[in-house]
C-alpha cells in the first residue's frame, strides 16, 4: 500500500505543477480580459489536485519509514518530520486563499490578480522545499 500511494502521490506533483503554472499563465496574460468559465474550471481543477495531494501526502506521513521523530538531528529526517509536510501545506493554503479571493473578487482584473500573486508564492515555496531537500538529502541525486 506504501509503495503504490508514494507512486500516486509522485505521479500527481506534476499534474499539480501542470495545472497551477497554467493557471499563472492565464492569470499573468489576461491582463484586464474577462474571467472566463475556462479561467475558472483551470483554477479549480489546480485547486482540487493540490488538496488530493496533499491528501495523499498526509496519509503517507503517517505511515512513511521516513517519518520518524527519534532521528530528527539527521537532515534527512528533519525534512520529512517538519520542512516538507510544513512548506506544503503552506503552498496548499495559499492555493486555497488564492481561489477564494479570485472567487469573491468582482472585478476580473482582481480575480486573475488574485490566481497570479497567490498561485505564484505557492509554487515558490514548493520550489524552496525541493531545492531545500536537494541541498539536505543524499537520496535525491540518485
Amino acid at each position: 500500500m506504501y509503495t503504490g500511494l508514494l507512486h500516486l502521490h509522485s505521479i500527481l506533483r506534476y499534474v499539480v505543477l501542470i495545472l497551477v503554472l497554467l493557471s499563472i499563465f492565464q492569470a499573468f496574460a489576461a491582463g484586464s480580459k474577462p474571467y472566463t468559465p475556462a479561467n475558472k474550471k483551470v483554477n479549480l481543477f489546480a485547486l482540487i489536485s493540490t488538496h488530493i495531494q496533499l491528501l495523499l501526502g498526509l496519509v503517507l506521513y503517517f505511515i512513511s519509514p521516513n517519518v520518524d521523530f527519534s532521528r530528527m538531528s539527521e537532515p534527512t529526517f528533519r525534512y520529512w518530520n517538519v520542512e516538507h509536510i510544513s512548506m506544503m501545506i503552506l503552498a496548499t493554503i495559499l492555493i486555497t486563499i488564492g481561489y477564494s479571493k479570485s472567487k469573491k473578487a468582482v472585478d476580473a482584473k482582481a480575480k486573475h490578480k488574485a490566481i497570479y500573486i497567490f498561485y505564484t508564492i505557492a509554487i515558490v515555496v514548493v520550489l524552496l522545499a525541493i531545492f531545500t531537500m536537494k541541498d539536505r538529502n543524499p537520496w535525491f541525486n540518485m
